[in-house]
């Protein structure tokens, strides 16, 4: 029984999926031990070693930088709207009536997180293709492929959870068109739609759940999800295979 567990696991281990998550086990000796710690993002986010050609300057769209620029923009706008804003029925739409006339320049931060937000899209689907086109998604970079396109998903998440907490004409009905399009997925498609809502209508209980998904939990999986990103741009080589000093995308 132990000789057939053995020889299972060694089969997870050694199948390409396996492989492309992670890259060393355990193991016994000081160098597999040292291999785990350093190719594990949460022992050890930042490289002992870094590729010269990866810090020097180089002439490129720094789309992956943009991106992240855009999204530290978005945070830090972000809360400084929090500061403002009750996720509440009555009191949403009043906020951002008191963000246009009242606060101190409220239209400026307020268009300053909406247009960042535009941006971050733009960036996000300008950054995919660049990096499909240089072929990113091939071994052993397909497993940061996968997590490029799961932040890609998050960022139009994170916009689509946006559109509702003005609690204004536009976006009631852009979120009740959006859920029931999601209704009409086959099978899940209702259940679905009320885990959206928390309800069956676009409600009090809507915009609480859209105010969490967008202000907590949609921004700490992103972190999270950009953090891996990175690193495994350090431990991949690069971007792109192949790409040289002149070619280089800084992130």
């Amino acid at each position: 029984m132990a000789s057939t567990l053995d020889r299972l696991i060694d089969q997870v281990r050694e199948n390409r999926i396996w492989r492309s998550i992670f890259r060393s086990g355990t193991g016994e000796s000081n160098l597999h031990r040292s291999l785990f710690v350093q190719q594990n993002v949460f022992l050890h986010l930042f490289s002992v070693k870094a590729r010269k050609r990866t810090l020097e300057f180089s002439a490129t769209w720094y789309l992956g930088a943009l991106t992240f620029g855009t999204f530290l923009i978005l945070v830090i706008t972000g809360v400084l709207l929090m500061l403002y804003y009750h996720p509440s029925v009555p009191q949403a739409y009043v906020d951002m009536k008191d963000l246009q006339f009242v606060v101190s320049s409220g239209v400026f931060l307020r268009n300053l997180h909406r247009w960042s937000a535009h941006a971050m899209v733009f960036l996000v689907f300008a950054h995919m293709f660049k990096v499909f086109y240089r072929g990113a998604y091939r071994p052993p970079r397909e497993f940061n492929w996968v997590i490029g396109v799961v932040l890609l998903l998050m960022t139009l998440l994170l916009s689509y959870t946006g559109y509702l907490l003005p609690w204004d004409q536009l976006a009631f009905w852009a979120v009740t068109v959006g859920s029931n399009i999601a209704s009409a997925v086959p099978v899940m498609g209702g259940k679905m739609r009320f885990l959206m809502l928390g309800g069956t209508a676009v409600n009090a209980n809507a915009l609480l759940r859209f105010y969490v998904l967008h202000c907590v939990i949609l921004p700490f999986a992103a972190i999270l999800f950009i953090a891996i990103h990175f690193w495994r741009i350090r431990k991949d080589g690069g971007i792109y295979p192949g790409e040289s000093a002149a070619e280089g995308d800084a992130k």
